[in-house]
């Protein structure tokens, strides 16, 4: 299974450590099916162009199934001097059907053809993540309907800021991974294109037809170029980038589980079933999963500047640099995957603890916004009812007093404005729903983002 395909120019044998430095059939072989797919499809295209006879078309697809069923069950064998999955399937064809299967590889070049297997598996592992992030998306807006009506605060620099919802918390979220669906599914647009038939480079002289292969592979454009199409993998750059930024979503509710799990937080508990302990510890309860989570992130960062160093100072067309665009991707696609899929599963498990966020929400002086807006409602200017409201903190700070906990007289103190009814706007309840500016916490404005959420997602299901 050692001899190569292309050994007529050649003198001397490949010494065996250049065979095994650029082989690449320990990452590409799990573009197999593809590829076999790919080949079925230019086999029936050669055949319909009448460049291959319809007895030979029969053979070599019969051929390549055989060879793909021998994959699936694991009796293949692969051997690093073949280089790839594509000398691999092609020299095994050769063993099942003889010199028939030398007419496959007419019209198209290894170029075209690994250009092809890419987009064909990006392609379906892009509509695999936009999937998930949906069901993800899904759980989410699950999590906002059960605790619809808990508050926590909100956090500006990591001090508490202004209490929010719980629910709009979780709706926040939403909309970080409906981004995330939107940039895979215009990336989807760009990956979609098929690139077989532009052969090494320049294209060919046999009368191919290309909208018939995509039309057997479900390709809805072609590429225009053919230097263009066997040398282009902006459409993997753009899949780790949109990757990338859906890790740092992930990454930044990691970190918010991670300290809401503390003890110093004390906002949530990690089911046991997404937890591990210590080694030497009996009492530990560890956040391993949201840690791992964030710290795969920067993994994916490294596989987008891998690539981006790679492709950025290549000459056109194909550079023998770019086999190394596999090993970033399917790092990417591994590590993106499972990321989301752990926290589809934990997410609905989590156990709130309502009461240590309610406590924490009431605490740390959340309200003083809410009186410099109830100053500037007498008629005080922004900035000065500002100034009255930080001096009445320090007051209170002082005291060891929150400033609903002052007296009437005593807030009057730093402003005459102040009257009785400033007690009932400093409550969590109208904090809350006093907000109803579009976006806002108000809790009419988060059940109106949950309720279109669901219809969105109820499309997109249904789509």
């Amino acid at each position: 299974m050692s001899e190569k395909l292309w050994t007529g120019r050649f003198t001397e044998k490949t010494d065996r450590l250049v065979e095994d430095f650029t082989s690449s059939i320990d990452i590409d072989k799990r573009l197999y099916s593809y590829d076999i797919e790919g080949s079925i499809a230019h086999c029936r295209m050669l055949e319909k162009a009448s460049i291959i006879s319809e007895e030979d078309a029969t053979t070599l697809i019969e051929g390549l199934g055989l060879i793909k069923r021998e994959i699936d069950r694991g009796e293949f064998q692969f051997d690093n001097s073949l280089e790839d999955i594509h000398m691999h399937i092609e020299t095994r064809l050769m063993e099942k059907v003889g010199k028939t299967a030398q007419k496959l590889h007419t019209a198209r070049s290894r170029n075209d053809q690994v250009a092809l297997d890419v987009r064909m598996y990006l392609r379906d592992e892009t509509s695999d993540t936009v999937k998930r992030l949906v069901m993800l998306k899904t759980v989410l807006v699950d999590l906002a309907k059960i605790n619809i009506d808990v508050v926590l605060p909100g956090y500006t620099h990591l001090q508490r800021a202004q209490p929010v919802l719980l629910s709009h918390y979780f709706m926040a979220y939403y909309e970080m991974f409906s981004r995330d669906v939107e940039r895979f599914d215009d990336c989807l647009k760009r990956i979609n294109v098929m690139p077989l038939g532009s052969a090494a480079l320049a294209g060919t002289t046999y009368p191919i037809d290309r909208a018939y292969t995509a039309s057997l592979l479900d390709f809805p454009k072609i590429s225009a170029n053919s230097i263009d199409a066997v040398s282009d993998r902006d459409f993997i750059i753009e899949f780790i980038s949109a990757a990338s930024i859906c890790m740092v979503h992930l990454s930044r509710m990691s970190e918010e589980l991670i300290l809401w799990s503390s003890s110093e937080f004390g906002f949530i508990e990690l089911p046991d079933s997404f937890a591990t302990g210590s080694s030497i510890m009996p009492q530990k309860k560890n956040p391993d999963v949201p840690e791992l989570v964030r710290g795969k992130t920067g993994r994916v960062f490294g596989d987008l500047v891998s690539i981006l160093t790679m492709m950025k100072s290549l000459p056109l067309s194909y550079n023998r640099d770019m086999q190394e665009d596999k090993p970033v991707l399917f790092g990417t696609v591994d590590i993106l995957k499972p990321c989301i899929e752990v926290y589809i599963k934990m997410l609905p498990k989590l156990k709130i603890n309502t009461e240590a966020m309610n406590t924490a929400a009431t605490r740390g002086f959340l309200n003083a916004t809410d009186m410099a807006d109830y100053l500037v409602s007498t008629g005080i200017p922004f900035r000065q009812a500002h100034g009255c409201v930080g001096e009445a903190v320090a007051y209170a700070a002082n005291k060891k007093k929150e400033l609903h906990e002052l007296t009437l007289e005593e807030l009057q103190s730093f402003s005459s404005h102040i009257k009785q009814d400033v007690f009932k706007i400093l409550t969590l309840d109208q904090m809350i729903n006093r907000r109803k500016s579009l976006g806002g916490t108000a809790l009419e404005n988060v059940k109106a983002a949950i309720k279109a959420a669901e219809e969105e997602l109820a499309s997109k299901i249904k789509g």
